[in-house]
């Protein structure tokens, strides 16, 4: 049977990104993100938000621009795959695991006048591609004249 593994989501960072990098000197680099649910409470009739964190990783140049641009409370545009990790706990020694985020694409979602201007990271393989500004605008404004409506 076939499968898909796709996950959008647009949220704010929970903490600065975390840069490292692998033997390799592949550049890595850790995120948390908080993404809310919004629900009207049936009791009292109001909205609540309710926070969900989700623990994200980048790697080659999206790590290295992600590290650059942003950091906690910025809000941030990504697209990847879920990846379930396992591992042994080194003080109780118990089975741990969790769900994560890898990031193929992301974006900007807000206008910080000092990030340099925009930009969109896309590729495969976990390995992803990035088009760094280069210090001003990525592209031309566009004259209203040019605007097609």
């Amino acid at each position: 049977m076939a499968s898909y593994n796709r996950v959008i989501l647009m949220g704010n960072l929970t903490r600065d990104p975390e840069l490292r990098h692998l033997p390799s000197n592949m550049p890595v680099v850790d995120i948390g993100l908080a993404v809310n649910d919004r629900y009207q409470d049936k009791q009292s009739g109001e909205w609540v938000d309710r926070p969900n964190f989700i623990d994200c990783t980048a790697f080659g140049k999206s790590a290295e621009s992600i590290s650059r641009f942003f950091s906690k409370g910025r809000p941030i545009l990504i697209e990847g795959k879920l990846r379930y990790e396992q591992w042994d706990d080194r003080q109780s020694g118990q089975k741990r695991s969790k769900l994560k985020v890898v990031i193929d694409q992301w974006s900007f979602c807000d206008s910080k006048s000092d990030s340099g201007g925009g930009g969109r990271s896309s590729g495969g393989g976990g390995q992803s591609t990035y088009a760094a500004p280069s210090g001003g605008p990525a592209h031309e404004p566009i004259a209203e004249d040019d605007i097609p409506f």
